[in-house]
């Protein structure tokens, strides 16, 4: 029996890719397919998000262009990270688009132009003229989740920056910008998060008109009755005060169940049932009603268990919860179906 198994649902995927087409209001979809897509799986992913009218990919790093190049011929992937000397020669034989952010134009290959309107990060702090290899005027913004005030702030410092270049395509929105601020969509939106079914709100994916794409599926690998007075996992963070029943599910935060989601619920028999005690590398505990057999399907990501739950409980939001799940080793399967 296997560990644990990831499932992707592409059929997901590509109605949220619909739905952020729709948000947009005729600006084009930009998929952000970085870190392996969230952890989904960038070729599956990024297939899937084309398919459904995405019209290129982003991405942070040259490798990860690289990768998507070799399966995908003819997609537009533009990398947004910054990339060496050695790596802008790649980036040409591969078609690829780059970002300049720091006062260095590369020469020969489309290039976008990157402005610091608040996020404090990479960008430029004024937009030189743009060379006949630039294609696009971008920025980031820096709290759209949270902070309607920034955000509009943010999106007239682009508006102002940009104004006089109709010609090039301009893009600052992200997934939570897409969805509630009509004015920051311009010529582009660059959605990550939502593509994947998770709320870059506090707040479920259901109201934003989003489905989880993601499944993680375990078992109970042991089940075993705690006397009072007993405790499970390192540190005896949990004591059992009554005779109770838990099962040891064979994941732990090597897979990506952090140590930090202690209190989080898991899924067992469509039962809500809550983890227990120190996670370890390899092992989490669950405490039960009643005795189960050994080989219970355990669902951890999934079927209303929901990524923003776990964030919520380890203090953290939903892109570092999926992004730090472990669908890449031998530890998990991935399975990608059309649902």
């Amino acid at each position: 029996m296997e560990r644990s198994c990831f499932t992707v649902d592409l059929g997901a995927i590509r109605r949220n890719a619909e739905t952020l087409l729709r948000a947009a209001g005729g600006a084009e979809l930009w998929a952000v397919v970085k870190a392996e897509a969230y952890g989904h799986g960038a070729v599956d992913v990024s297939r899937a998000a084309l398919d459904a009218g995405a019209s290129a990919l982003c991405v942070a790093t040259l490798p990860e262009a690289l990768h998507l190049r070799a399966a995908l011929r003819n997609a537009r992937i533009i990398v947004m990270g910054p990339v060496s000397e050695r790596e802008i020669g790649e980036a040409r034989a591969a078609r690829l688009e780059l970002v300049a952010a720091d006062g260095h134009v590369p020469e020969g290959v489309r290039v976008h132009l990157k402005v610091d309107t608040g996020m404090g990060r990479w960008g430029l702090s004024e937009l030189p003229a743009p060379g006949r290899d630039v294609v696009g005027l971008m920025s980031h913004l820096a709290s759209a989740e949270s902070d309607p005030t920034f955000t509009h702030l943010q999106v007239e410092r682009f508006k102002e920056a940009t104004s006089g270049h109709g010609s090039l395509t301009r893009h600052i929105a992200n997934s939570a910008a897409t969805l509630r601020y009509a004015e920051a969509r311009f010529d582009a939106v660059r959605c990550g998060i939502a593509l994947y079914g998770i709320s870059p709100f506090d707040a479920g994916p259901e109201a934003e008109g989003l489905e989880p794409a993601l499944r993680w599926d375990s078992y109970l690998a042991l089940v075993k009755k705690l006397a009072p007075g007993a405790s499970t996992g390192y540190g005896r963070r949990f004591v059992a005060d009554r005779p109770m029943w838990i099962g040891i599910v064979p994941v732990g935060y090597a897979d990506g169940f952090r140590r930090d989601m202690t209190g989080t619920e898991v899924l067992i028999e469509g039962t809500r049932r809550r983890v227990v005690g120190t996670i370890s590398m390899d092992a989490l505990a669950v405490e039960l009603d009643d005795e189960l057999a050994a080989g219970t399907p355990v669902t951890l990501v999934g079927n209303g268990i929901l990524v923003e739950e776990h964030a919520r409980v380890a203090g953290t939001i939903g892109y570092e919860i999926a992004t730090g799940l472990n669908t890449r080793s031998g530890r998990a399967r991935r399975v990608a179906k059309d649902g």
